[in-house]
């Protein structure tokens, strides 16, 4: 019996597959078409255009010919086509500049010495005299046109007009000026303003053109309550406190923004979107009192964070934070800390309520470290309880603290405890909270208490700090970043008698990144009967630095050079002291996670050079 035919020819099916895929492949081949000005193959003409530079780079990138060159079989017929409709493109092109009454020439030349393109398309343009602002007039209607609470905002849009008499009109400035004075209507007191009537006159005999743009200022608005909707987990009160919403204020976007940031870094949410809700307006209405309504994602009820990190100061470091949003029975955020290095390992927690409507909080914590102090080793406990407020400038809180201290080492001073009431005040004045170029903050504390072990006496404890950001005029033909000065001064007392046993955490000592360079970490202080280095009842410290952009491989906005000076000195006697001078330079490089320092120093009293490294911004 004979066999299937299929079972003789066992390459036929693998054939048939193929022929199918190729005829298919040829259908889609045959579907394209082939007139298409983004069909792909040699330019069939190649295009010259004679203008002004800026003229001429417009034309050469939104002229409709560009997009039949790649047009292979494109005949001379088909192209004589082309160039009869080019010149209302070129003319519509040249309009948007601002130049109406253009000298427009374009010819076909053959190329017969170019077999790949034998035909050559040249433009040429004399743009003409420019169209100039004769009159701009920026006009008010519809509800609010007159309010007398928005006259300063209307006339500062008439005098700011981006468009004025004698400038030259184009058709982007044109459209930037109407945005202009939208934005600045609904970036404060007019949310839903809009433009309602523009025009633009152009006489192109005369070559000048009459403006008009007429906005409708909507209703005022003023914020009313917060509204937080997807609260779940946490108390959206006590978030809406955090927020600080000024409810009653009038509209303005910063504030909006301001707002919606303050709890987008509260670490309760994941994701915040604030909007404010402008359709409870009524036909008629003039003010308006809108609540604000915030979509919210929020976070985990617990998060742990793992880090792994290097300083010149205290060596390589690993650490884990944890953070639970709301402790049982509280409604509190704990945020605990274990840190892992050489010389400062520690283990701390602090719990923190939310704020109430005045903005106050309360937080207990406490914290257990080994520090190494100078020539000696603390095994240290602190606890603290009080209250504080952060604003978005200013922090400041009281509170109570309990600090027990027990020294090692060759002649340490006897273990001791105390027991203080305290008050801090930080002020933040920065252009920007993580990598500020200009600007100032200052910070000081102030306790007073009683020592408890060996004995009780009672003590006093300040200290103070100060930076300032000084920017530097530019030089002439200067761009970019400016170079700034860099001033930063510290200090700091312990008022008692001369036998009081202080604790040693509570001492004073310097030297290392943020202190005096060019001394290792700690290593100024005062000095024991016996030799050694302990920290000292009196600090003061101070440095002036000088920081100046610098191109690396074209970037001259992410990189600086710097040059400083540095002097401290730690002391028990303000009759005695020595002051440790640093001189220096190094290089700043502004990266994603904040500005990365490194330093060459000179210690004039050790006649060494040190390295030292710093990453990120804080006060």
């Amino acid at each position: 019996m004979p066999k299937p035919f299929l079972s003789k020819t066992s390459a036929l099916p693998p054939a048939f597959l193929l022929a199918s895929a190729l005829l298919l492949s040829g259908c889609s081949l045959l579907s394209k078409d082939r007139n298409s000005p983004s069909a792909a193959g040699p330019a069939s003409f190649t295009l010259e255009v004679q203008a002004p530079k800026d003229v001429r780079e417009l034309l050469q990138e939104h002229m409709e010919l560009q997009r039949y060159r790649q047009l292979s079989d494109l005949r001379r017929s088909e192209l004589g086509r082309l160039l009869g409709a080019a010149d209302a493109n070129i003319r519509s092109l040249l309009g948007t500049m601002g130049y109406f009454s253009p000298s427009i020439e374009l010819q076909l030349i053959d190329t017969p010495d170019d077999p790949d393109t034998p035909l050559k398309v040249l433009v040429k343009v004399e743009p003409g005299t420019p169209t100039t602002i004769a009159q701009a007039r920026v006009d008010f209607s519809g509800t609010n046109a007159d309010d007398p609470k928005g006259l300063n905002m209307r006339e500062g849009i008439r005098r700011n007009w981006a468009l004025p008499e004698g400038a030259q009109f184009t058709q982007s400035a044109w459209s930037n000026a109407k945005n202009d004075g939208i934005r600045r209507l609904q970036n404060r007191r007019y949310p839903t303003a809009s433009l309602t009537e523009s025009r633009a006159d152009i006489d192109t005999d005369t070559q000048q053109a009459q403006l008009t743009a007429t906005y409708e200022p909507g209703p005022a608005y003023y914020f009313g309550p917060l509204v937080i909707e997807g609260a779940q987990r946490y108390n959206p009160s006590g978030l809406i406190r955090l927020a600080r919403l000024p409810v009653g204020d009038e509209y303005r976007q910063t504030t909006l923004l301001d707002t919606q940031q303050r709890l987008a870094n509260s670490g309760y949410y994941d994701s915040v979107f604030l909007t404010l809700a402008t359709e409870v307006a009524q036909p008629g209405d003039t003010e308006v009192h809108a609540p604000v309504i915030a979509q919210v994602r929020e976070a985990k009820l617990q998060k742990w964070v793992y880090g792994l990190g290097v300083s010149t100061d205290t060596g390589f470091r690993f650490s884990v934070d944890h953070t639970h949003n709301r402790v049982p029975y509280l409604d509190w955020r704990a945020q605990s800390k274990l840190q892992l290095d050489k010389k400062n390992p520690l283990l701390s927690t602090r719990i923190t309520s939310l704020p109430d409507y005045s903005g106050w909080n309360y937080f207990v914590g406490g914290k257990a470290a080994r520090e190494e102090l100078a020539d000696y080793t603390a095994n240290s406990v602190s606890l603290v309880a009080g209250r504080g407020k952060s604003e978005d400038k200013i922090d400041r809180g009281y509170y109570l603290q309990y600090d027990m201290a027990k020294a090692q080492g060759e002649g340490a001073p006897p273990s001791s405890s105390s027991l203080t009431l305290n008050y801090g005040w930080t002020g933040r004045y920065f252009n920007n909270p993580t990598s500020p170029t200009r600007g100032y903050g200052l910070g000081w504390e102030v306790g007073a208490g009683s020592t408890i072990t060996p004995e009780r006496k009672p003590f006093g404890r300040m200290a103070a700090r100060w930076l300032y950001l000084m920017p530097l005029d530019r030089a002439e033909g200067e761009t970019g970043r400016r170079s700034r000065l860099a001033f930063r001064a510290n200090g700091g007392a312990v008022i008692a008698n001369s036998n009081t046993v202080v604790p040693i955490t509570q001492l004073f000592l310097s030297g290392g990144d943020t202190t005096v360079r060019g001394y290792s970490y700690q290593s100024i202080g005062a000095r024991t009967d016996n030799g050694k280095l302990i920290g000292g009842r009196y600090m003061a410290s101070g440095s002036m630095e000088w920081q100046r952009p610098i191109t690396i491989a074209g970037n001259r906005n992410d990189w600086e050079h710097a040059m400083f000076v540095d002097a401290g000195t730690v002391t028990d006697s303000l009759d005695t002291y020595t002051v440790f001078v640093g001189v220096g330079t190094g290089i700043r490089w502004r990266s994603p996670v904040g500005p990365l320092q490194a330093d060459l120093a000179y210690g004039l009293e050790t006649k060494k050079v040190r390295l030292h490294l710093r990453l990120g911004f804080n006060f």
